[in-house]
């Protein structure tokens, strides 16, 4: 780990430890790789957690057979700590950002935001996107060609599942090498835009504004073409209109409640469509048609400047939890690791770099979101807690409403889910997928999705609650509500949320 992850490992004993603020601090890189042979799992808080009792044993002074180093030994006071630890019930506890540190090294990129880029790096920014999409079509660093790695036609893109975010992150590396490769452009970085603003006017105009496809990237598609989209040009909602569906489709409420979570699982998805990935699939639905469709979001300019904004909250997060390095990283991770690290589960389509070579990165950005403790309320709520743990119902505790079991192979293109109360609308999520989810392999391989909602128990109590369903591509032909029953039929499953105490 880097010296700030370490920051909390100091010789006093800790009263009331934590994994999350404490004990996975006491476990260095070369701990974790040396027991690992040895049948230890350190790197989790289930490995530490199931094999605490032998790890006390093993490091406890002043004999202690591990760490096998003496400049790792563990003083009485850390043996103390972890005895409290393991007394106390195992406690998750939660991560708080790390003391602010620098090393004096300049970030190799640094990304910023799209507004404050002065007009000169503006306009060398416009240089290189006019760059790539000059090329031609057929040249592999083309625009057409590297939005084509997204949707259609090479449908390699990674969505509601681990490798969400370091499938997404190794591509805006790459579109962004390309847009060096664009003569004069060489530093060059990728700006964002920061979704809680309203679409800015930069973006608005050539060549971000939209783009002509030269070809119809559906005719190539493998295994199944689908021509369809040629002649076409990208469109978008207008800029009071995606404001107003961003509101709607709670995408900075889920951001915000991502950003609070100290497992990758929370913030992530872990075979749930949890809130990060709801922000992102959100998002993608209030900006218009283009990117609302995966076959072709990509294509619109957009998409990335969108991008760039949801990496730029995954290394907040990261920062946050101290997750910046794999074997910080690895701490927030459940007991399925095999995704990250295990070859060729961690694999990422299309590109020679693996999941666990995305966690450490150089890109920067100019500011990153570091929810303080005080912020972050909403964290560690659950619907079910071990029942070694103490725990307890808050008044003003949320309601999370899972709509489970949704068969989207089954659903032509992008949908929406709407919560009613007595028929009126309460809230209403987006999940992005392409016009035919069977062609996609990742689709089918996550074929069943949930999506979530947290509500408060005002807007939910003594009123009639449904759920509908509605395709906006086919609305023509479903009208109101995609049959639930073509759906899976899904089941509602509603929970007070719980905390520990």
């Amino acid at each position: 780990m880097t010296t700030t992850e370490n920051r909390r490992i100091v010789d006093r004993v800790v009263e009331a430890p934590t994994y999350m603020a404490d004990i996975r601090f006491f476990f260095r890189p070369e701990d974790v790789e040396h027991m690992a042979v040895k049948g230890y799992e350190l790197g989790t808080y289930e490995g530490v957690k199931r094999d605490a009792t032998r790890i006390l044993a093993a490091t406890a002074p002043p004999e202690a057979p591990m760490p096998p180093d003496p400049a790792g030994k563990w003083s009485p006071e850390r043996s103390q700590t972890f005895k409290k630890w393991i007394l106390n019930g195992f406690p998750l506890g939660t991560a708080t950002p790390p003391e602010p540190s620098s090393n004096g090294a300049p970030p190799a990129r640094l990304r910023r935001n799209v507004t404050t880029l002065s007009d000169a790096e503006f306009d060398l920014l416009k240089t290189a996107f006019d760059g790539l999409m000059a090329r031609d079509p057929e040249a592999p660093d083309s625009y057409f060609a590297l939005a084509g790695q997204h949707g259609l036609p090479k449908r390699w893109c990674m969505h509601h599942e681990n490798r969400y975010n370091p499938w997404h992150r190794q591509y805006l590396r790459d579109f962004e090498d390309a847009l060096r490769s664009v003569p004069g452009c060489a530093e060059v970085t990728i700006p964002y835009w920061d979704i809680s603003t309203d679409l800015p006017d930069r973006l608005q105009h050539p060549p971000f504004d939209k783009y002509v496809l030269p070809a119809d990237p559906g005719a190539t598609a493998t295994p199944n073409p689908v021509p369809g989209f040629f002649p076409y040009t990208t469109e978008r909602f207008p800029v009071a209109e995606i404001a107003q569906n961003v509101r709607e489709f709670g995408v900075l409420d889920d951001i915000a409640t991502s950003l609070t979570q100290s497992l990758w699982g929370a913030f992530n998805v872990n075979g749930y469509q949890d809130f990060s990935i709801q922000a992102h699939d959100g998002g993608h639905g209030s900006i218009g048609p283009t990117m609302g469709d995966q076959d072709v979001a990509s294509f619109d300019p957009v998409f990335w400047f969108f991008h760039c904004n949801l990496d730029r909250l995954w290394l907040s997060w990261q920062t946050r939890v101290s997750a910046t390095t794999l074997n910080g990283f690895r701490t927030t991770v459940g007991p399925d690791t095999d995704w990250l690290t295990t070859p060729p589960l961690n694999e990422l389509i299309g590109f020679s770099v693996t999941a666990d070579q995305t966690i450490e990165t150089d890109v920067s950005y100019d500011q990153l979101e570091l929810v303080s403790p005080v912020e972050g309320a909403l964290e560690n709520l659950s619907g079910s807690i071990e029942a070694a743990r103490s725990f307890a119902f808050r008044s003003a505790s949320p309601v999370s409403v899972r709509v489970k079991g949704i068969d989207r192979l089954n659903i032509p293109g992008s949908f929406i889910v709407s919560l009613l109360a007595d028929g009126e609308l309460v809230a209403k999520r987006y999940f992005f997928q392409p016009d035919a989810p069977r062609g996609c392999a990742t689709c089918v391989q996550n074929g069943i999705v949930n999506i979530d909602f947290r509500m408060t128990q005002e807007q939910l109590l003594d009123r009639t609650l449904s759920v509908r369903i509605d395709v906006p591509k086919q609305a023509e032909e479903f009208g109101t509500g995609f049959p639930l029953a073509q759906a899976g039929n899904p089941t509602i499953n509603a929970r007070l949320l719980v905390e520990d105490a």
